[in-house]
């Protein structure tokens, strides 16, 4: 239903080229990412506490047609199970039929994948490259070196520190996965359970394309106003049972997101000088987005996760300050102290119910 190998022509050829250097900048800049990277693993132990193995992790400094290959790859082994589902409910398909969908979905794929390629400055590669022999392997932090470049000319912003803060937010990743053994499965039981709550009645998918023109229709009749709150794409075709599981997946990755905001922030201006304005200028940059950009992420659902990550941020923050770094890690403990979609938003809430006010530290 889908033609990878398409989706990844397709970005590839679509995606822009990056900010224009020399052979020098280019090393200096990828040798730069592999020396903060392997920096940062000590201000994310010392910062948080949460010890990870390295062994196994490795750190990729790639360009955006790396990072399309890397992430086509991903969103394989992500969507495959559902795929699979339709495939099933379909029964058997029509050869010329079936051809021409998938090179359709290739296209589209890889248009999305062209966009994101040029946005993404660092990712935690979660999932592991499909056909992996044990489906286990160790993920690895990836640095887009040619959007971070271009993110701190167009920010004006001191390149040392900036590329160290970018490391910091992705090490931070790789800590929260590698030191909490049960993440990485919880996670991907929830996108196997999001999968399972998929209606793949030809009806039902019909309404929920209907509700996805109408999300399209409002997005760019008012997706060039930052306030806009009507629905992304990906809410209007999901059903109410994906949702649920939406807003517990949502819960976790704010937390993951918010988490790693905080440790790049939190490490302290004596490691980074610059950071307070890094981040000013960061969120400026956000908001200050083009007409057509604003669009797609309206479209995408781009700018409510970031509001929810926000969200997440202010949550560690508030547990941090109750409860110290040693009762906010108690978040890893198990499955069950992950704070719920509400609890986010009241982090007091988390904190009686987790941790418990006998154990909060004295005033």
């Amino acid at each position: 239903m889908v033609d990878w190998d398409l989706a990844v022509t397709t970005a590839t050829r679509l995606v822009r080229p990056g900010p224009a250097v020399s052979r020098e900048q280019a090393q200096s800049a990828v040798a730069d990412l592999r020396r903060y990277a392997e920096q940062a693993q000590g201000h994310v132990r010392e910062f948080t506490g949460l010890h990870a193995p390295t062994d196994g992790s490795s750190v990729a400094v790639i360009d955006r047609p790396g990072w399309i290959q890397s992430n086509a790859a991903g969103f394989r082994t992500v969507l495959e199970p559902l795929i699979d589902k339709i495939a099933e409910r379909r029964g058997a398909p029509t050869p010329g039929v079936e051809a021409v969908g998938s090179r359709v979905t290739g296209v589209q794929t890889g248009a999305l994948l062209a966009f994101l390629a040029s946005k993404v400055l660092g990712q935690y590669e979660l999932f592991p490259p499909y056909g992996a022999a044990d489906g286990v392997s160790p993920g690895r932090l990836l640095l887009v070196a040619p959007n971070i470049v271009g993110a701190e000319r167009e920010m004006q912003v001191d390149p040392r520190d900036f590329r160290l803060w970018v490391c910091l937010h992705e090490e931070t990743h790789r800590v929260q996965f590698g030191a909490v053994p049960w993440l990485r499965e919880h996670a991907m039981g929830e996108i196997a359970a999001f999968v399972d709550a998929t209606d793949v009645d030809p009806a039902a998918m019909a309404r929920r394309l209907r509700a996805a023109a109408a999300a399209a229709y409002d997005a760019i009749r008012e997706g060039f106003n930052p306030t806009g709150e009507g629905e992304s794409l990906v809410e209007a075709v999901q059903t109410p049972a994906q949702r649920e599981v939406l807003d517990r997946i949502t819960a976790m990755m704010s937390l993951l997101e918010g988490h790693a905001d905080f440790v790049m922030d939190g490490v302290g201006p004596e490691v980074i000088p610059s950071v307070a304005a890094i981040r000013a200028r960061f969120q400026r940059r956000r908001k200050e987005s083009g007409r057509t950009e604003q669009v797609v992420r309206r479209l995408l659902g781009i700018d409510a996760k970031l509001r929810q990550y926000r969200d997440g941020e202010r949550f560690v923050r508030a547990v941090v300050e109750s409860a110290g770094m040693s009762g906010f890690n108690r978040v890893w403990e198990r499955p069950e102290h992950l704070p719920t979609k509400d609890e986010l938003v009241t982090p007091a809430v988390w904190v009686d119910r987790v941790v418990g006010r006998r154990e909060l530290p004295p005033a």
